[in-house]
C-alpha cells in the first residue's frame, strides 16, 4: 500500500485535533463559560500550528530542492493550500459556535457590549480604567505609504483608519496602528447594572476611546479593525562560533518577534485600502495563508474568561487529593524507603512533588540532587526549592532545556537564578532535546549513599499540573535510580553510551525495545498466550512504529490506543490493522501522560514515558521510559486506562474512513473517564481512612 493509504498526513491529524477541541466549544452539555474557554484553546493550538507546523511545510515549499515534499510524500505547496481551505472553514465554524455561546450568554444576562452600545452611566467607569489601565500601555504608530516600517513585534494590532476634509489637510486619509499588548487584561468586567452582568473586549474599550488618542487630528471619520499575525517560531541557531549557546538563543527568542509571517487573519469589514497598506508592510504574498474573520481574532484571550463569580457557568472545582497511606504532613522519603508511590494530577496534589524536593533541601543527610527541566511556572516552587538546597550546601545539577519551545526566555532567566546561587547548570546536548522529566537525589546511610527519585510523564510546572493529567513514579528502588543516575551521567558527558537492564532510554534504545515488546505479544499470541498492547499517548506518527504495530495486528495482536493528538495510523483497515481500535479524549483536562501496557501472557509490563511515538522523541531526544513493578501501581494504572477505554461522552473513534471525530455511543452507563478517574482514587482515600 502507498504511504497516503496507510497513514494519515500529520498536518490534517493536527488539525483533526483542533476540530475535537472545537467540538467542545460546540457542545451544549458543557459549562457555558468553559466553552468560551475551549474557543481560546482552539484559537491558541491554531496559533501554535502556523508557527511551527505551517511555517515548517512553507519553508519547504519553498526550498530549492525538488519535489518539495513533505513526511509521506505529500506535495509541500498542495498541502498548504489544503491547511488554508480547512483553517478557514474551522475559523468559520468557530465564529458561528462563538455567536451561539454569547447568545446562551444573554440567557445568563451576562452581555458582550461594543463600544457603539456603552450606556450612559458606564461611561465615568470606562474613561477611568482606560486611562489608570490601559492607556499607558498603548504603543500607537503612525504610518508612512512610503518608508519601510518594521511597526510591530506583537501578534494582534488594531489597524486605524482616519478620513479628513480635503479642503484642510492635504491628504485626505491618515493610517495608523495600535499594538495591544499580551500583558493587557483582554476583558472588562463592567458594574452590573439592573442585575445584569456586562463585558467589553479592551479592543472596543480602545474603539471607545479614539477621540482621546487621536485628539491631535481633526479627522472626519474614523474606525479600526482587528489584524493577527502569526510568525515563523523556528529558532536560527546558526551564526557566529564564538557565541555561546545561550547567547544564540537569547538572539534567536528576540529576532523570532520579527520573523516571516505565515499567517493573517483580517477582519472581513476592512477597506480594501487599508488591507493593501497592511500587506505591503508586511511583505506578505497575496497567495499566501490570508485569512479573513470577524471583529476579534485574539481568541485565545477566551482561555483566561473569568468565571465572573458565577459556579453554575464553570466545571466544578475537585479538591486534589492525597495518596492513601501517604498525607501530606508525613515524611516523603521515609515513606518513599519502604515502598514506590504515585500520583497522578491533577486528581492528586503536585504538593507532593515540591514536599519531595524541600525535604531534600533541608535534610542534612542529602549530598547530591539532579534534575532535568523542560517548562516551569513563572513562579516556581521547584526553582525556590533548588536554590534552597544549593544554599544549605547541596551539591545540585539542573539540566535545563533552553529550547522548549515558546519557554526559552523564562527557562533562561530560572537558569541565572539557578547558577547565580551556586547550582551547576548544563543546557544539554548538542543536537538532542532533553525532554525526560526525572530527578535523582542522594542520601548518606550508613556510610553509603541510597538514592531516591521520581521518574515522570510531565513537566515540573505547578500551573500546568492543575490541567494537564501526568503520572510521577516516586521510588527508591536502587536498581531504577543507578539507570536514571546513568542518564544524567549521558547528559553530563555527552555521547559516552551506557547500558540500561531497566529503563529504555532516547535516543538509541526506545525504538528497537518497542519492538522487542511488540515481538513479544506477537510470538505469545501465536502460541495462544494471554497478548496484547495498550498505549496511551499524545502523538503517534513514526512511520516505522506505526509499520510494527500494523505488522503486530497482521498477526493478531489486539491494540487499544488512547491518543489525544495527532494520530498518522489508520484503524480497522482489513487484512492491514483491523486488530488495532484507536479512540482519543477531550474533556476539562488535558491528557498527557505516555503508558505503554504489555499483556504478556497475564503479566502486564507496564511503563511510564515522557516520550511519544514521533520520530523525534525516539531518536533525537534524552527521553526516558520506566518500567513500573510496584503491584499496587500496576493496578491503578491498568484500571485507569480501562476507564479511559469505556468513556462513552468524551471518548471519539478517529481516523474513520473519512477522518471525522465521530462521539463513541455505548448503550452501557455513561463513563465520564475524567470524572470517574478522580472518583475512583477518591475511593481509595475513602477505603484507607476506614
Amino acid at each position: 500500500m502507498k504511504n497516503s493509504q496507510r497513514f494519515i498526513n500529520r498536518e490534517h491529524s493536527w488539525l483533526d485535533f483542533n476540530e475535537r477541541v472545537l467540538q467542545e466549544a460546540a457542545d451544549k452539555r458543557v459549562p457555558i463559560i468553559e466553552r468560551l474557554r475551549f474557543l481560546g484553546i482552539f484559537s491558541n493550538n491554531l496559533d501554535e500550528f502556523f508557527q511551527v507546523r505551517y511555517a515548517t511545510v512553507k519553508r519547504i515549499a519553498q526550498s530549492v530542492k525538488s519535489g518539495k515534499k513533505v513526511l509521506g510524500g505529500t506535495n509541500a505547496i498542495e498541502l498548504l493550500e489544503e491547511i488554508t481551505e480547512r483553517v478557514i472553514n474551522l475559523q468559520s465554524k468557530s465564529n458561528e459556535i462563538l455567536n451561539l455561546i454569547e447568545k446562551s450568554l444573554k440567557n445568563e444576562d451576562i452581555y458582550f457590549i461594543n463600544e457603539k452600545e456603552v450606556l450612559p452611566d458606564q461611561e465615568s467607569f470606562l474613561r477611568e480604567y482606560f486611562l489608570s489601565k490601559i492607556s499607558p500601555a498603548l504603543v500607537t504608530v503612525i504610518l508612512n505609504e512610503e518608508r519601510e516600517q518594521d511597526f510591530t513585534d506583537n501578534t494582534a494590532f488594531l489597524v486605524i483608519k482616519m478620513e479628513f476634509d480635503n479642503s484642510k489637510n492635504n491628504h485626505n486619509k491618515q493610517f495608523a496602528i495600535i499594538e495591544i499588548l499580551n500583558d493587557l487584561d483582554r476583558f472588562i468586567v463592567l458594574p452590573k447594572t439592573n442585575n445584569i452582568q456586562y463585558i467589553m473586549l479592551v479592543d472596543d474599550l480602545i474603539r471607545f476611546h479614539f477621540d482621546q488618542i487621536f485628539s491631535f487630528f481633526n479627522y472626519k471619520s474614523i474606525e479600526g479593525h482587528m489584524i493577527k499575525i502569526t510568525r515563523d517560531s523556528e529558532l536560527d541557531l546558526e551564526g557566529i562560533a564564538s557565541k555561546s549557546y545561550i547567547e544564540k538563543i537569547i538572539e534567536s527568542v528576540k529576532d523570532r518577534m520579527f520573523s516571516e509571517p505565515v499567517r493573517m487573519v483580517y477582519d472581513n469589514t476592512i477597506s480594501k485600502d487599508t488591507l493593501s497598506l497592511i500587506m505591503k508592510k508586511l511583505r506578505l504574498n497575496p497567495d499566501g495563508s490570508i485569512i479573513p474573520g470577524g471583529r476579534y481574532h485574539h481568541r485565545r484571550d477566551y482561555m483566561k474568561f473569568p468565571s465572573l463569580n458565577r459556579p453554575d457557568l464553570v466545571y466544578p472545582i475537585q479538591d486534589q487529593l492525597t495518596i492513601p497511606e501517604l498525607p501530606l504532613s508525613a515524611n516523603i522519603l521515609e515513606a518513599i524507603s519502604k515502598k514506590d508511590y504515585m500520583i497522578f494530577t491533577p486528581y492528586h496534589s503536585f504538593a507532593y512533588l515540591v514536599k519531595f524536593l524541600r525535604e531534600a533541601a533541608l535534610d542534612p543527610k542529602i549530598k547530591r540532587i539532579k534534575i532535568t527541566i523542560y517548562r516551569l511556572s513563572k513562579i516556581s516552587q521547584v526553582i525556590s526549592s533548588l536554590i534552597n538546597a544549593a544554599k544549605n550546601g547541596k551539591k545540585v545539577f539542573v539540566q535545563i532545556e533552553l529550547q522548549a519551545r515558546f519557554d526559552e526566555k523564562n527557562n533562561i532567566e530560572s537558569a541565572t537564578r539557578l547558577e547565580a546561587a551556586g547550582v551547576q547548570i548544563t543546557f544539554g546536548i548538542p543536537g538532542l532535546k532533553v525532554h525526560s522529566k526525572i530527578c535523582v537525589i542522594e542520601r548518606e546511610e550508613n556510610n553509603k549513599i541510597v538514592r531516591y527519585g521520581f521518574v515522570s510523564t510531565g513537566n515540573f510546572n505547578e500551573i500546568t499540573a492543575k490541567v494537564y493529567t501526568d503520572y510521577t513514579l516516586f521510588t527508591s528502588d536502587q536498581k531504577i535510580l543507578k539507570e536514571v543516575n546513568k542518564v544524567f551521567n549521558f547528559i553530563e558527558v555527552s555521547y559516552k553510551l551506557k547500558t540500561y537492564k531497566h529503563l529504555i532510554v532516547s535516543p538509541h534504545y526506545t525504538f528497537n525495545a518497542i519492538n522487542r515488546l511488540i515481538d513479544n505479544e506477537i510470538l505469545l499470541h501465536s502460541h495462544r498466550k494471554s497478548s496484547g498492547i495498550k498505549l496511551k499517548i499524545n502523538n503517534i506518527t513514526d512511520y516505522k512504529m506505526i509499520d510494527k504495530l500494523y505488522h503486530a495486528s497482521q498477526q493478531g495482536v489486539k491494540i487499544q490506543i488512547i491518543v489525544r493528538g495527532i494520530c498518522c495510523l489508520i484503524p480497522g483497515v482489513k487484512g492491514l490493522s483491523e486488530n488495532i481500535q484507536v479512540i482519543s479524549i477531550v474533556d476539562k483536562f488535558l491528557e498527557h501522560p505516555r503508558v505503554m501496557i504489555f499483556e504478556n501472557d497475564n503479566n502486564p509490563k507496564i511503563y511510564i514515558s515522557s516520550a511519544d511515538l514521533m520520530t523525534r522523541n525516539i531518536s533525537e531526544r534524552v527521553e526516558v521510559t520506566c518500567p513500573i513493578y510496584d503491584l499496587d501501581i500496576k493496578k491503578q494504572i491498568l484500571d485507569t486506562f480501562s476507564i479511559a477505554w469505556n468513556d462513552n461522552v468524551k471518548a471519539r473513534l478517529i481516523n474513520t474512513g473519512k477522518h471525522q471525530n465521530i462521539f463513541k455511543k455505548s448503550k452501557n452507563p455513561r463513563i465520564r473517564s475524567q470524572w470517574d478517574t478522580y472518583n475512583y482514587f477518591k475511593l481509595l482515600v475513602e477505603d484507607n481512612e476506614n
